[in-house]
């Protein structure tokens, strides 16, 4: 039984990417597939699709990789746990990396990227970061 579905899946797509699959497997979770939209959206994976196996839903994610055969994904960690959560306002989403990373945030709003909770101006939750 895993208890934290989000780390479980971030650490299958840093080791999926790693080995240099094509796709991995996560468990499915409302909250996975709305980070999974983020990172389609921000161009992070090529895309993701929900699979029904045994009666048990999934969810198979394809991954990105540029023109020279690497991943497209540098690092990817899990910020808040559910032991330790940190929260952020609106003024201290303002940029990640320089511009090349995205935080992953739970906001009222939904969970969106850093970049839309600045302009949104709504903080929250910070679940992942991507780079």
């Amino acid at each position: 039984m895993v208890n934290d579905v989000i780390a479980d899946s971030l650490t299958r797509i840093r080791n999926a990417s790693m080995r240099r699959l094509d796709s991995t497997i996560l468990l499915y979770s409302k909250s996975v597939i709305s980070i999974l939209e983020v990172f389609q959206a921000k161009n992070y994976i090529s895309g993701y699709k929900v699979i029904n196996k045994d009666g048990k839903q999934s969810v198979q994610v394809i991954l990105k990789y540029n023109d020279k055969g690497a991943s497209v994904i540098s690092e990817i960690k899990r910020l808040s746990s559910p032991g330790r959560r940190v929260y952020k306002g609106h003024a201290e989403l303002k940029s990640f990396k320089n511009g090349y990373g995205t935080i992953v945030v739970s906001t009222s709003k939904g969970v969106i990227s850093n970049d839309d909770a600045y302009k949104n101006s709504v903080g929250g939750e910070l679940l992942c970061s991507i780079w």
